[in-house]
């Protein structure tokens, strides 16, 4: 799956659009603040990579399930929700590329 935030992929001609596709992942653990600021923004940090997969893996899934073999036009999302969980939401054009 080839995944960009172009809405072309150089040396590939797209052959149809399939639709728009999302991923939505959310951080479901409690990130407690302490003394250390630092920890504690290494905490956001680390859960915004894990959950940051989370939503391309499940934008994956979707594209594929259209049947499609990339994604254009990706935009990300992240966002902290008032009780400080990372949130974070992707969302692409799922194409058919002639390889």
């Amino acid at each position: 799956m080839i995944l960009t935030t172009t809405n072309s992929i150089e040396g590939f001609k797209i052959a149809d659009y399939l639709g728009i596709v999302t991923g939505v992942a959310i951080n479901d653990e409690t990130l407690s603040v302490g003394f250390s600021q630092s920890k504690y923004y290494k905490k956001i940090q680390d859960s915004v990579d894990k959950v940051k997969e989370r939503a391309f893996q499940a934008l994956t899934n979707n594209a594929k399930a259209l049947g499609a073999n990339a994604i254009v036009g990706i935009k990300i999302e992240i966002e902290l929700t008032t009780t400080n969980y990372p949130m974070v939401s992707v969302t692409g054009t799922a194409v058919k590329i002639l390889v």
